[in-house]
């Protein structure tokens, strides 16, 4: 089974977040649990938990069809020391809150070295963190996200993403997120399907069993510069017959596949033809 949808709303309530993937005829969905530009956030009441959890049985998702996404603000890199506690105790409430849930992952963009410390540093920090983090929260598996190479943030080569993972200890709860749009602009050229199977064979050699994630986004910029503009699907420089190919590969089964794209009133169209193909 494929796990297709959008990232949906918390907005008025948690549980609204499952209703609203149903109301979509998504088979999954990605989310955040509490606001994202914020810092602080209130802790989750028994209520909102039980409230939570019944809306995913009652609109049929389970954990792994959901993928969490934690807070912009965080920096697990971060070179200030100070702040870097700040976004690590930030990270760990995040898995918190997710384990709560009864969700799995927590994806996260690696982290930025701000032009002040070296690349091998800010990945350093960034594979400490992450073992503090899967430390105290050992149920929740971290799912590094690709990066599109803006500025000084880390994570835009596969070969960043598996240095981080080999210096937090090649722990086995260490996963991939691959957007397709940040790819793109980091260099990968996914605009044909014989382009995309060849970056996605290279992925699974590099990082064999990482992948557990997916963001579908289309780009508005040409390949390779480094611009985050996401894109309805086919109407980028991507184009259509790359996303139709990942919903028909059996190698993207069973893993969250979350539509960030720009326009929500295309989502149902965009479910449903992604959906068409993998059935």
């Amino acid at each position: 089974m494929f796990y297709i949808g959008p990232h949906v709303s918390i907005s008025g309530s948690l549980s609204l977040a499952p209703e609203r993937a149903r109301l979509l005829n998504a088979t999954g969905f990605g989310m955040f649990t509490r606001n994202q530009r914020q810092w602080n956030s209130k802790p989750l009441q028994e209520n909102e938990i039980e409230d939570f959890k019944k809306s995913m049985k009652d609109n049929g998702y389970t954990a792994d069809m959901v993928l969490p996404h934690d807070s912009y603000l965080i920096n697990l890199g971060c070179p200030d020391e100070e702040k870097r506690k700040k976004s690590l105790a930030a990270f760990i409430e995040e898995e918190k809150r997710v384990r709560a849930l009864g969700l799995r992952y927590l994806n996260f963009h690696p982290g930025s070295h701000l032009k002040q410390i070296s690349s091998d540093e800010c990945m350093r920090l960034i594979a400490l963190s992450l073992m503090e983090a899967m430390e105290a929260v050992p149920e929740v598996e971290p799912v590094l996200e690709i990066t599109a190479g803006m500025g000084s943030n880390l994570g835009s080569t596969l070969e960043e993403l598996k240095r981080i993972i080999e210096m937090a200890g090649n722990d086995r709860r260490l996963g991939i997120c691959i957007d397709t749009c940040h790819a793109f602009q980091a260099g990968y050229d996914l605009s044909t399907i014989e382009k995309a199977k060849f970056f996605f064979d290279e992925l699974e050699n590099k990082l064999p069993g990482r992948l557990k994630g997916l963001h579908l986004n289309d780009a508005k910029a040409e390949c390779g510069r480094h611009l985050d503009r996401h894109e309805s699907l086919g109407k980028g420089k991507i184009g259509i017959d790359t996303f139709l190919w990942i919903a028909e590969d059996s190698r993207f089964e069973k893993i969250p596949m979350v539509l960030e794209t720009p326009n929500p009133d295309l989502w149902p169209e965009e479910i449903a033809t992604l959906l068409r193909g993998s059935s």
